[in-house]
């Protein structure tokens, strides 16, 4: 009887952990959509038009070039916004084009940590990442980093903004809501 109640105990953690995590997944898919960064490759298609099948990468002027369309504007807008601007422009040449885009790669979708890591440098983001997480992959910090001085440098539509971020809060369990989702361009300063 003991060991029945040990294995329904563990078993409803399990579960638990699984409904938190399903709600999170499905909460970000439902609030969030993937922007396309300057960076990512893009396949881009024509329905039955062979000779407008192209992989771009998006230049660092946020822009990409396709076929018929010339130059667009692609960074900062969803898959499903650039598809409909494509498809306004082929209907000049072609009737009833069906486009369809697919991210590649998300190589744009990056974050740069720099100083008192072990492994400094540019970290893709193929899921949606926190600071801890990205932390984790530049293999934590050096004997003489200032965990509780950390900045996180961001861009936004105002210019840039400098949001302080402190480990040992999070480090004891303290100040889960400060452990920030990032954004790609992101750079996080290890002191």
């Amino acid at each position: 009887m003991k060991s029945f109640n040990i294995i329904e105990s563990t078993l409803t953690k399990v579960l638990f952990v699984l409904a938190i995590s399903l709600f999170y997944q499905t909460s970000f898919a439902e609030t969030e959509k993937y922007l396309i960064n300057p960076g990512d490759v893009l396949e881009i298609s024509v329905w039955n038009e062979d000779a407008l099948k192209r992989e771009v990468r998006v230049l660092p002027d946020g822009s990409i070039g396709f076929p018929l369309t010339g130059t667009v504007a692609a960074a900062g807008r969803s898959v499903e916004e650039l598809k409909k601007e494509l498809t306004e422009k082929l209907t000049e040449y072609i009737a009833e084009p069906v486009v369809s885009i697919a991210v590649k790669a998300a190589e744009g979708n990056a974050v740069y940590v720099t100083g008192q890591v072990k492994e400094p440098g540019k970290y893709i983001m193929t899921e949606p990442m926190n600071v801890m997480q990205i932390l984790s992959l530049a293999g934590g910090f050096t004997p003489f980093a200032a965990k509780d001085d950390i900045v996180i440098l961001r861009k936004n539509s105002k210019g840039a903004e400098s949001i302080k971020f402190e480990y040992s809060d999070l480090e004891e369990g303290k100040g889960l809501t400060k452990n920030y989702l990032l954004k790609s361009g992101d750079v996080i300063v290890v002191p």
